[in-house]
């Protein structure tokens, strides 16, 4: 199975202007943007406008929970006007989160009011991982699982391998714990411990993540189409390029020579 690829637009916001970046992105086999907030918020229109002149699309965004939980309508109007399909929720700030297993089970619930209004729309929603949610609460539960446990089956996941690595857990085991709830699969690579530049991070096949290991993991999972991201990278071409080469080198890639426009 081979995947339309996109784009998490937040690794190139050091690198103004965005929308310049779109036809390099297509050029290097890119089939999508995953942009986050602010990149669309001033004007959604011009950014599907800046997509479609591109020859992209948009399936999915970040966006925040505290606007799908008070303002789901106008999120859910951003999401038809830039033509995407899912809506990502993507984290807490830290002085914003609960300790209890009680206030993640309600996070969950507040991701499945917002899931059922979306799908009025053709919508789904789904939720994003940092590290916390895999870093034990005081009683050894989780906070990923009260999240999925308090959303129910209409909560979808857009896991971020490279955060999972981070906290000290293992991807594998998760892309099977949660495969019939994954919807994309974030590719983020993570650099040897200890590495200091970029934050730590790095392009997809330059870190320590076998990713080789998990390619038939994915293909068990309900995934729709793999992301690409680096937190902060020196360069964005160089992180773009090498990224998606690693996953064409892994057979992931839909070839759209072969198959058509992905969309």
């Amino acid at each position: 199975m081979t995947y339309p690829i996109s784009y998490q637009l937040y690794s190139s916001r050091n690198f103004p202007p965005l929308f310049a970046q779109f036809p390099e992105l297509k050029a290097f086999g890119y089939d999508a943007i995953e942009p986050w907030l602010p990149a669309y918020e001033a004007d959604a229109k011009a950014f599907r406008t800046a997509l479609d002149d591109a020859g992209l699309k948009c399936h999915c965004f970040h966006m925040p929970l505290k606007g799908l939980v008070e303002e789901p309508q106008r999120f859910i109007d951003i999401a038809l006007t830039m033509g995407a399909t899912i809506m990502i929720p993507p984290y807490v700030a830290p002085e914003e989160r609960g300790t209890t297993a009680s206030y993640w089970k309600n996070l969950g619930a507040q991701l499945a009011e917002g899931a059922e209004q979306a799908a009025e729309h053709g919508l789904k929603v789904a939720w994003h991982n940092h590290d916390f949610e895999f870093l034990a609460l005081a009683d050894g539960s989780r906070p990923i699982d009260h999240i999925f446990d308090g959303g129910g089956d209409t909560v979808r996941f857009e896991i971020d391998c490279g955060w999972i690595t981070r906290a000290g857990a293992d991807p594998a085991a998760e892309l099977k714990t949660f495969a019939d709830r994954i919807i994309a699969i974030q590719m983020k690579d993570m650099a040897p411990k200890g590495t200091t530049t970029e934050d730590g991070w790095a392009a997809t096949g330059d870190g320590i993540i076998d990713w080789e290991e998990f390619v038939p993991l994915f293909r068990e999972t309900k995934a729709e189409h793999i992301v690409t991201e680096h937190d902060n990278p020196a360069d964005w071409r160089r992180f773009a390029r090498r990224s998606i080469e690693h996953i064409k080198a892994l057979g992931l890639w839909r070839d759209r020579d072969l198959v058509g426009n992905c969309g």
